[in-house]
């Protein structure tokens, strides 16, 4: 993409380089603000026609482009998300954040093992875990982007105010209640190997279609939520308890004896993806609790595993 520096003179914008580098910074955002990697994008997308649309004059007299653009999505983002719970009423069934996968994993999906854009360029932390994301979908559109603002991107109060609308002490607020909600839902933190340990061990008993091993790794009071999004066959309720979540998954691999069960990294934390036919099918992110599985969120919507489709 190039854009003249004036008309007809045919010379490069000397700012687009800085303009563009802003991409991943905004990707990053949107994406944990919204919880869907395509929603980020047209953000993104959105973000600089709204620049590009300004004149040059007008460009010139922004004094920080960056901050420019993070503002502009900010509020791209904010107004998503004040119309979010009226989309969600038509959602079919469960609606689950899109997981994303390892950058490797992506890239080596791909054929000649070219880098895609732009979930490559998603930073893998602790702030996009599939239980953060969770939560963060359970807050107010304010609180998110309070919280995100503050807390992820260390933006100011005062600037994260500009971007909401409220005062500088209303938007410390709003973060405070969301890092209430975010403590109140962490379990205590389980080592990573032992995360991958019970991880791989749920596989091969799924695998092996053993209950009794399954009821095991489990916690009695475990969830599991499915997202299909009226586009393929899913539980459309929670389902609750240990037990009832191991039937399921018996059921499954009775029902698919050709699923190809793999381990990969889901928002990066160890989970599973099952393909059919080299097909990636669902996509599980499972969160631990001490030494049992806790919450399984099992993605099957089509249009979310976009990342995962094998070439």
């Amino acid at each position: 993409m190039t854009t003249p520096s004036g008309p007809g003179d045919g010379r490069l914008d000397p700012g687009l380089s800085a303009i563009m580098s802003e991409r991943r910074q905004l990707i990053n955002l949107a994406y944990r603000l919204l919880g869907s990697l395509a929603d980020a994008e047209d953000v993104v997308q959105e973000t600089y026609a709204r620049w590009y649309a300004m004149s040059r004059r007008q460009q010139e007299a922004i004094e920080s482009p960056g901050a420019w653009l993070t503002r502009v999505a900010s509020r791209i983002c904010l107004d998503l998300l004040g119309s979010a719970r009226a989309r969600r009423e038509s959602y079919v069934g469960e609606w689950i954040p899109e997981p994303l996968p390892d950058r490797t994993e992506w890239t080596n999906g791909l054929p000649g093992g070219t880098t895609a854009d732009p979930a490559d360029r998603v930073t893998l932390d602790e702030s996009i875990n599939m239980a953060f994301l969770v939560v963060l979908d359970s807050m107010t559109p304010a609180e998110r982007v309070a919280f995100i603002l503050h807390d992820v991107f260390r933006y100011s109060f005062t600037e994260v105010a500009e971007i909401v609308g409220r005062t500088p002490a209303a938007c410390r607020q709003l973060a405070s209640s969301a890092r209430r909600r975010i403590r109140a839902s962490q379990a205590p933190a389980t080592p990573a190997a032992q995360r991958a340990d019970l991880v791989r061990a749920f596989k091969q008993a799924w695998e092996a279609k053993d209950i009794g091993a399954l009821i095991g790794l489990l916690a009695p009071d475990a969830t599991g939520i499915a997202d299909g999004g009226g586009l393929v066959s899913a539980v459309l309720q929670p389902i609750a308890g240990g037990e009832q979540i191991a039937r399921v998954f018996v059921e499954i691999a009775t029902r698919a004896p050709g699923l190809t069960i793999l381990e990969r990294t889901v928002n990066g934390q160890p989970g599973l993806v099952a393909q059919l036919d080299g097909v990636t099918v669902v996509v599980l992110a499972i969160d631990v609790a001490g030494d049992r599985i806790k919450h399984i969120w099992a993605v099957r919507n089509p249009e979310k595993l976009r990342p995962w489709t094998t070439a």
